[in-house]
């Protein structure tokens, strides 16, 4: 089996994956009141999402981030596929964190208390675009 990811970008996949996969495994058991909650707060960032159903959505949810993370975790799964699916979530919490303003101190982009967990997931977009950079640069060089 030949195997995708260079030694060097294990251990930031690893890491991604390691807390994205919890957190899908821990949604996939979420209750009808966290599914309002998270859905609630999914929708005030992205209007479209508003038609879908809370349960519906957090399972879906709990299905994608399940997935990723184990697209980052197994070796196989190239790079440049691992690392462009991360930095389209991790767009999208940046996007959550960008368009709520209770997570950040007006007028700044410094997170307030609620917002910090959200702001911390900046690193996630980090890690993606530099899978994706480091395979795109790296091509015809392995």
């Amino acid at each position: 089996m030949k195997i995708f990811a260079r030694a060097h970008q294990l251990p930031p996949r690893l890491a991604a994956a390691a807390i994205i996969l919890s957190s899908g495994l821990d949604l996939t058991g979420a209750d009808e009141q966290r599914a309002a909650y998270l859905h609630g707060m999914a929708a005030h960032a992205y209007p479209f999402l508003a038609r879908m159903d809370p349960v519906a959505f957090t399972r879906l949810l709990a299905k994608s981030q399940t997935a990723l993370g184990v697209a980052l975790l197994v070796p196989f799964v190239p790079s440049l596929l691992a690392g462009a699916a991360l930095t389209g979530f991790a767009t999208g919490l940046v996007g959550l964190y960008l368009r709520t303003p209770d997570m950040r101190e007006e007028g700044s982009l410094r997170p307030t208390p609620q917002g910090l967990g959200v702001a911390k997931d900046v690193w996630l977009l980090g890690i993606g675009l530099g899978l994706v950079i480091d395979e795109l640069g790296g091509r015809g060089q392995h």
